[in-house]
């Protein structure tokens, strides 16, 4: 079953249908879809589709004109190209009127074999595909090649596309979608444990227990997401060694630049350069409060990829087990009372897409446009934050919230200690509503004192309906 998706679905359909020569880049990360989403598009359609493989170009050529002959010239079955110039005069001599989609999967993998496989490309498409009814989607794994290589004005191919499409993970909502038998508590954990990728979200299977996919995946040495993080490191960097130590601690707490670089006992700049790379593919973010982004003491990283956060944040002390087949005990001893622990920083991330997704459809009072967090020193002088920052900046009206993933309810101590830091994010800023996040509920005190025109009492339920 093909699962979400249905913006980028409907840029592709709407670039096909245009005249001409069309071109479209997708590129994210690994096991986000990328392949699943292509394959789906051209289902029904004149198309032909080739995914490069870590080799050399003459042999990337040769078996990409065998895979376009299969696809749409059976009558020269046998014959093979090593010769991309060659091979590039063969697709406009084959692509006549018919409109035709040619894929090019994994672009970085020839475009690195032979460095001008990029301007022999650029002779083509202007030469040759510009005049035809073509329609090329290149797609790459690699973020920092496809932003370097293909799509910055330094690319001999820059100017000829008509569109890009980042795909990113899917949000909370989708990501249910592939676990619909479960809980909406449960849902929310695949979700947090997965980091909305849709590979390991197909993983999960909801006829079993959450607690029996969780050991299967990640707790058992055969489990496919067992040594994923390393798998795609190894991957996308040549030495990753650094980048895991810095990964380690930064999931484990340590959010500083300095505390970073002198726990990992490495230089800021070698430092500096991994936090760039590691922030260029999605695995830590920079993160500063809303409202005040420009001020650098506040400013810490945070690991993002929540799939990277829960392995780094268990699976490490788990090995030992996991090695003598004794993970599932690890997991029940150790992880499993820690569940609602982890999930806090994805709560929030729901929660705050929840709010920007409902600002936006003006169901707050507010056109909210930004979302985020804030953090600093309360009127009390004690450091504080606030777990959901909603702005308006053109009416200058802001929305805050607190979420709680536990099994406790929201009681008057913590609805008072949202309310109290009214007027801390920015006295520019007029706080319209407010609101609570609860996995559990609420006592009969916030139930009954609550404010109703300006304080908004949300369940988990409600985030999925």
């Amino acid at each position: 079953m093909f699962i979400g998706r249905k913006s980028e679905l409907r840029v592709l359909e709407t670039t096909y249908k245009k005249p001409g020569f069309q071109m479209t880049v997708i590129y994210g990360r690994r096991r986000i879809g990328k392949s699943y989403l292509i394959s789906e598009f051209i289902k029904g359609k004149r198309a032909s589709y080739y995914v490069a493989s870590q080799s050399t170009l003459e042999d990337n050529v040769k078996k990409w004109s065998t895979q376009f002959i299969e696809d749409l010239s059976l009558d020269m079955s046998g014959v093979s190209f090593d010769d991309p110039d060659s091979f590039f005069r063969f697709i406009g001599s084959t692509c006549k009127k018919e409109k035709t989609i040619i894929v090019l999967d994994e672009i970085p993998y020839i475009a690195e074999a032979d460095d001008s496989f990029l301007s022999r490309f650029q002779v083509a498409i202007d030469t040759i595909f510009a005049n035809k009814n073509i329609y090329l989607i290149i797609c790459g794994s690699s973020i920092s090649f496809m932003e370097k290589k293909i799509l910055s004005e330094k690319s001999p191919i820059f100017g000829r596309r008509t569109n890009q499409i980042y795909l990113k993970p899917f949000n909370y909502l989708d990501s249910a979608k592939f676990v619909p038998n479960y809980t909406n508590e449960e849902k929310a954990i695949v979700y947090g444990v997965t980091g909305g990728v849709a590979k390991y979200l197909s993983l999960f299977d909801d006829s079993i227990s959450l607690d029996e996919n969780l050991i299967n995946q990640f707790f058992t040495s055969s489990g496919y997401l067992y040594e994923e993080p390393m798998n795609l490191l190894t991957q996308e960097f040549r030495s990753v060694n650094t980048y895991n130590i810095v990964i380690d601690l930064c999931a484990n707490g340590a959010n500083k630049m300095n505390e970073i670089a002198d726990k990992a006992h490495i230089s800021t700049a070698t430092l500096s350069y991994a936090m760039k790379n590691l922030m260029t593919v999605g695995i830590i973010s920079k993160v500063s409060p809303m409202t005040d982004p420009e001020n650098k003491k506040k400013t810490y990283y945070e690991v993002s990829d929540s799939m990277y956060r829960f392995w780094y944040r268990f699976v490490p002390y788990a090995k030992a087990a996991i090695e003598m087949n004794r993970g599932e005990v690890f997991y029940k001893a150790v992880l499993k009372d820690r569940l609602h622990e982890f999930m806090g920083n994805t709560f929030e991330k729901m929660c705050q897409d929840y709010t920007l997704m409902k600002g936006l459809d003006g169901e707050l009072g507010s056109l909210v446009t930004e979302v985020g967090r804030w953090w600093g020193i309360g009127h009390d002088h004690i450091p504080t934050d606030i777990d959901v920052v909603a702005i308006n900046r053109q009416n200058h009206e802001a929305i805050l919230g607190e979420c709680k993933f536990t099994n406790e309810v929201i009681d008057k101590s913590i609805y008072e200690a949202l309310m109290e830091r009214s007027g801390l994010i920015d006295s520019r800023y007029k706080e319209i509503k407010y609101l609570f996040f609860s996995l559990s509920g609420y006592s009969k005190w916030v139930l009954e004192n609550a404010v109703p025109e300006k304080v908004i009492l949300l369940t988990l339920d409600d985030l999925y309906k």
